[in-house]
């Protein structure tokens, strides 16, 4: 099993039939998590009838010139930032035609990336009507954790989204194990 799947099934699926009761379709920009939130979204039976598909956007030039993040952006600040999940939320959205954009950029290890300490992750999830949220993790463990946890808070945060949770959290620290289900 993935390690999106190993802690997120039941995120992934409460959030997929969301999706499904609303009509509305959902696409992944990655980078740090290299395909595990698309992987753990077409792990639930049925995700077809909601996922659009996944742009892995590792490299900088790629955000750039597949997703559509500016590129004074990325030279000024770097890959691991709020703005540049954002703009990848919004650029996979508009790529794929989703009505939901998901992105996670970050560093996972083992060293600092673009002055950004190892666990300094951003994830965003750009919606219907311009509603974008941008949450910033401060995770600790190995690659492995850092990127399940990467995932995990993705996935919630679309979720929180679907149902309207507003009163959530913009920053969380340190992560917490497994999902929690809605």
């Amino acid at each position: 099993m993935s390690a999106a799947g190993d802690t997120c099934t039941p995120t992934a699926s409460a959030a997929l039939a969301a999706l499904v009761a609303r009509g509305e379709t959902v696409a992944a920009a990655e980078s740090l998590t290299g395909g595990l939130v698309a992987a753990g979204l077409t792990e639930v039976p049925g995700a077809s009838r909601s996922v659009r598909g996944s742009v892995t956007a590792y490299a900088t030039e790629v955000k750039a010139a597949v997703l559509g993040v500016d590129e004074e952006l990325l030279a000024g600040r770097g890959a691991v930032d709020g703005d540049v999940a954002r703009q990848m939320a919004h650029g996979v959205r508009a790529l794929l035609g989703a009505d939901w954009g998901l992105a996670t950029t970050g560093v996972a290890g083992p060293d600092p990336q673009d002055g950004k300490p190892v666990g300094t992750v951003f994830v965003a999830v750009a919606g219907p009507g311009g509603r974008t949220r941008v949450r910033e993790l401060s995770l600790d463990g190995d690659r492995r954790r850092i990127r399940s946890e990467s995932v995990r808070a993705v996935l919630e945060l679309l979720l929180n989204e679907l149902t309207e949770n507003v009163g959530a959290k913009d920053t969380e620290h340190n992560g917490g194990n497994g999902c929690l289900q809605p």
